[in-house]
């Protein structure tokens, strides 16, 4: 067996960077230890919780934590009425994932595809045809950068929120309309509620990527996020129940407050 063969049977591993210190990176290949930093990135958690939940004995987790903790990536606070009880949380960064099972050739990547839905048509755009041929062959790698998307989208969110301001709400969410239209981004449609829904035609970072059955729009999602952040002043959250790349012919995203933990 030659080491391609190996690898690509490979479980997929984890890349978080320790918030201390961007330069460490830390791969993360044990299957208990990514379930554990799965369960952690949206909540912190009990020590008796992380037990329960992974299924493990208390002396096997103990271990694994142990390790993660010195490796900058997790750490704890004690009870302060009871100093043997013990909350775990984040201390990292989740940079990404690679699974080298989803290793396989995409039609996405083929030079007829490219031609015909990039290059022969009468608004070619070089730099789209660069974000569509990066995005493809990291997915053809089975390498996973959301979230890493999903951070320069809040960047760049933040360095547009003052071009798209506007006292007047409906002339804000005009504002962000235009916007998507005159840059070439779709066509985007924005309905009002206690849920703000935002519905996206012909989304141009996911509209031609491979169908992956899971959300991808994490740079838009992020853009949404700080553009809405900055208007309302306080934390929100945006989530995408549809996507090209799930099989729907749309994007929508729903925006509401931030529920406090």
């Amino acid at each position: 067996m030659d080491e391609n063969e190996t690898i690509k049977k490979d479980k997929p591993v984890q890349i978080f960077s320790n918030k201390g210190n961007f330069n460490e990176i830390s791969v993360i290949k044990s299957q208990i230890k990514i379930t554990i930093l799965e369960m952690l990135k949206s909540n912190e958690m009990a020590f008796e919780d992380i037990v329960k939940n992974t299924g493990k004995s208390k002396s096997t987790i103990s271990v694994h934590l142990k390790e993660l903790k010195n490796k900058g990536l997790v750490s704890f606070k004690q009870d302060s009425n009871d100093n043997r009880r013990k909350t775990f949380y984040l201390t990292s960064q989740f940079l990404g994932s690679v699974d080298f099972r989803e290793s396989n050739e995409l039609k996405e990547n083929n030079q007829e595809y490219l031609i015909e839905n990039f290059i022969n048509g009468s608004d070619f755009d070089m730099s789209f045809l660069l974000f569509h041929s990066i995005r493809s062959a990291l997915i053809q790698k089975g390498i996973n950068i959301d979230p890493i998307l999903y951070e320069v989208g809040i960047n760049i969110g933040n360095a547009l929120s003052h071009l798209l301001y506007d006292e007047d709400f409906d002339k804000f969410l005009m504002n962000i309309s235009n916007f998507w239209k005159q840059k070439g981004l779709g066509e985007i449609n924005i309905k009002k509620g206690q849920v703000i829904k935002i519905t996206s035609k012909d989304c141009w970072e996911c509209q031609y990527i491979p169908k992956t059955g899971k959300p991808t729009c994490y740079l838009d999602l992020g853009i949404l996020e700080a553009v809405f952040a900055s208007f309302f002043g306080f934390e929100i959250e945006v989530v995408e129940i549809q996507c090209y790349t799930m099989g729907d012919d749309q994007c929508v995203f729903e925006i509401s407050p931030k529920a406090k933990v």
